[in-house]
């Protein structure tokens, strides 16, 4: 049968990019391998933008492969699940792969190589005729994130505000060395595109545009046959020229459809959104089988690496485990990176785990990481700005964040940049620029967040003292009530006829008082404990009995009071 190839259409450019050497060659000349169950998982509770997951489970505890094992807390958050069955044995702070090397909370599996799966949810193959919601509920319980390298949550990104035409599938994989989104597009193409038919369906989404580079012929040519196997209407192939970051998200738009995203919004804002091939098999495999997302294609290669190949990896398995199965390292290497050349960041430990963002394990000769030397100063040669592809100015942001004058680095529109590192590359300064703008945006971040927290606090303030001001002129309310009703009650005696509860009670005492006495005269007792009294006590006791007498006058009409006890 014949299938057609990539759709010849209208192309557009991005400013600036750069021809790189792909060195691909390296490691998409053989299958992808299954990676070695490793002894331990190390799962990082944040391994996407956002807020970290919350453990679930406890040390000592079994799971199952596909478990969860950590929820998501927040909109902008994704559970983890167990990629393999196994025990808890420690949920503590480990290194992680992130440019500053701290560690970070970690759960970590010792696994029992039995691969036993947990109880997964019922398959939607159904998906056409089910509620885009609970798709994306599905998808959001699967843990899914962009495997692009931005690993934002993937649910959150299919429930745009506004509505979508266009959905872009980026199987561009710019980046030099990195090959695992070729290969998965050469032998995985129809689950890809069984993933596409659910994110169109998802966002409604008219058209359907596959960007892939020309220097990935065989991904193109498989892919082409997919959606012409799946019958997918609306949706093309389109090769691309290889240019790098073609990959990047706003610039593969533009060199789609000639649209560009405005500064400081989102693809969704111009009605396309873009998601990696990656993610769209990650899609299906949630969807069409129940399965989360516990493992990825990964490219190891370099020359530091005896056999460059790509392995299909459990998510928290070791650096080291993978370089191990790759035939060890190969002297010297200079550096150790996840990621590419470009946008990737130096491994200070090879113990670190792959997490959902990893695409790739970068062993690097010295001759391709050489020491750039010290920086220099900036010579204002403007190379920067004319690779930039978000038409940047790279030296003045460089000046600003170097100032730490980060309002200033807003206003040059700091955050439109993609970390390419286009213009670190061609520094003659070798100045490291993209540090600096991590720099900023980290700065500023946490700015923001400090304002935020500010802004918590006074309203919280202001609450509270509303709370306390409401109380109190409540209080003065009621204490104004209460006054008001005993100002209307006569003031003075008690109505006549009325007769005086308090006066009532002290006659009453003194009856009985006096009966008391009367029998005890009568049977001719002395009263207990008088015989032993001194003078002065007997004193007090006839005084007391006088001021009773004196108070019980008034009371009886003037009538004289019986006597009492110390009297007789």
């Amino acid at each position: 049968m014949h299938y057609p190839s990539a759709t010849p259409r209208r192309l557009h450019r991005f400013h600036g990019g750069l021809h790189l050497p792909d060195n691909k060659a390296q490691s998409n000349g053989r299958p992808v391998e299954r990676a070695a169950l490793p002894k331990r998982l190390v799962l990082p509770l944040q391994q996407h933008i956002g807020k970290p997951a919350h453990p679930v489970v406890e040390t000592g505890d079994r799971v199952l492969k596909g478990q969860l094992v950590a929820r998501a807390q927040g909109l902008i958050s994704v559970p983890i699940h167990a990629p393999s069955s196994g025990t808890v044995v420690e949920i503590g702070d480990h290194t992680v792969p992130h440019p500053s090397g701290l560690p970070a909370p970690c759960i970590v599996i010792e696994t029992d190589g039995r691969e036993e799966w947990a109880d997964l949810p019922a398959p939607m193959s159904d998906f056409a005729q089910r509620d885009p919601e609970a798709l994306r509920q599905r998808i959001r319980e699967a843990g899914i994130v962009g495997l692009g390298g931005a690993a934002f949550p993937t649910s959150v990104k299919l429930d745009p505000p506004q509505p979508i035409h266009t959905l872009v599938i980026n199987g561009a994989e710019c980046e030099p060395y990195i090959t695992c989104d070729d290969l998965l597009m050469r032998e995985q193409a129809a689950r890809i595109v069984a993933g596409i038919a659910i994110l169109r369906h998802l966002t409604g989404a008219g058209e359907c545009l596959i960007g892939i580079e020309d220097n990935k012929p065989e991904a193109i040519q498989a892919m082409t046959r997919a959606v012409a196997d799946r019958g997918l209407e609306g949706t093309e192939v389109v090769t691309i020229p290889t240019l790098y970051p073609s990959g990047g998200e706003k610039q593969l738009i533009r060199i789609l459809t000639g649209r560009e995203v405005p500064s400081g919004n989102i693809p969704a804002s111009i009605g396309i959104v873009c998601n990696n091939v990656g993610t769209a098999a990650a899609v299906a495999d949630a969807v069409l089988e129940g399965k989360p997302l516990i493992s990825r294609y990964l490219t190891l290669t370099g020359e530091g690496v005896a056999e460059p190949r790509n392995l299909e990896v459990l998510i928290g398995t070791p650096a080291a485990d993978l370089i191990a199965q790759a035939g060890g390292y190969r002297e010297p290497v200079a550096r150790l990176i996840m990621g590419g050349p470009m946008m990737g960041f130096t491994l200070h430990d090879d113990g670190v785990p792959v997490v959902k963002a990893s695409n790739c394990l970068l062993a690097a000769s010295p001759a391709e990481a050489p020491d750039p030397g010290p920086a220099l100063p900036c010579i204002r040669c403007g190379q920067c700005a004319a690779v930039c592809p978000v038409s940047l100015l790279p030296q003045q942001l460089y000046w600003y964040a170097r100032a730490r004058d980060l309002e200033k680095t807003q206003a040059y529109d700091l955050f439109d940049c993609i970390e390419c590192g286009c213009c670190s590359h061609v520094c003659p300064s070798h100045i490291p620029l993209v540090q600096y703008y991590r720099y900023a945006k980290n700065e500023s971040w946490a700015q923001e967040q400090e304002k935020r927290k500010a802004e918590q606090a006074r309203k919280r303030h202001e609450a509270r003292m509303a709370r306390l001001a409401r109380k109190e002129a409540e209080k003065k309310a009621r204490l104004k009530k209460k006054k008001a009703a005993l100002a209307k009650k006569p003031a003075g005696k008690a109505k006549e006829g009325a007769p005086d509860p308090k006066k009532a009670a002290i006659e009453a005492a003194m009856k009985r008082a006096a009966e008391k006495k009367a029998r005890l005269a009568a049977e001719g007792a002395a009263p207990k404990n008088t015989d032993q009294l001194t003078d002065a006590q007997r004193r007090q006791i006839e005084q007391a009995d006088a001021r009773r007498r004196a108070a019980a006058e008034p009371e009886s009409g003037g009538k004289p009071a019986e006597k009492t006890v110390s009297e007789e």
